[in-house]
């Protein structure tokens, strides 16, 4: 098992500020189904990388189709997911990119029963500015109940 020492972060409180308020954005457009304006926090060959797939979903239309499809099925099961990420660190790179690492949560709501923890995952990821806006340039996504 790898371990991560934590670095004293160096950007500032502006730029933090910025972060928290980019993953809000974020997330609302995901659990919306927003998928092309999700997709487009991506930068063009974003990368999407979870334990459940065989390789990283590379790139926004890659991105959207993922999307698409699991609102479908969570639609047919009759489930809503909310996504939180919390608890972020923040570290410069030295090319000006950020290395982002968070807690990230989902919590599935079926309809007419009770809201409950889905996942438990840590998220790092690589921001990067394009025109002014951050972007996710690479997301890496562990679970807590997978090896």
């Amino acid at each position: 098992m790898r371990t991560r020492r934590l670095a004293e972060e160096t950007v500032s409180d502006g730029t933090y500020l910025e972060i928290e308020r980019f993953y809000s954005r974020h997330l609302q457009l995901l659990d919306a189904g927003e998928a092309e304006a999700w997709a487009e926090t991506f930068t063009e060959d974003g990368t999407f990388a979870v334990p459940t797939l065989p390789e990283p979903t590379r790139g926004r239309a890659a991105l959207i189709a993922a999307v698409r499809r699991t609102r479908a099925e969570l639609a047919e099961k009759g489930e809503k997911h909310r996504h939180w990420h919390g608890m972020i660190t923040v570290d410069d790179r030295p090319d000006g990119a950020l290395d982002v690492v968070c807690y990230a949560l989902v919590f599935a709501s079926p309809e007419g029963g009770p809201s409950r923890l889905h996942r438990v995952c840590v998220c790092r990821d690589v921001l990067v500015r394009e025109d002014g806006a951050l972007r996710v340039r690479d997301r890496f996504v562990t679970r807590d109940d997978l090896a």
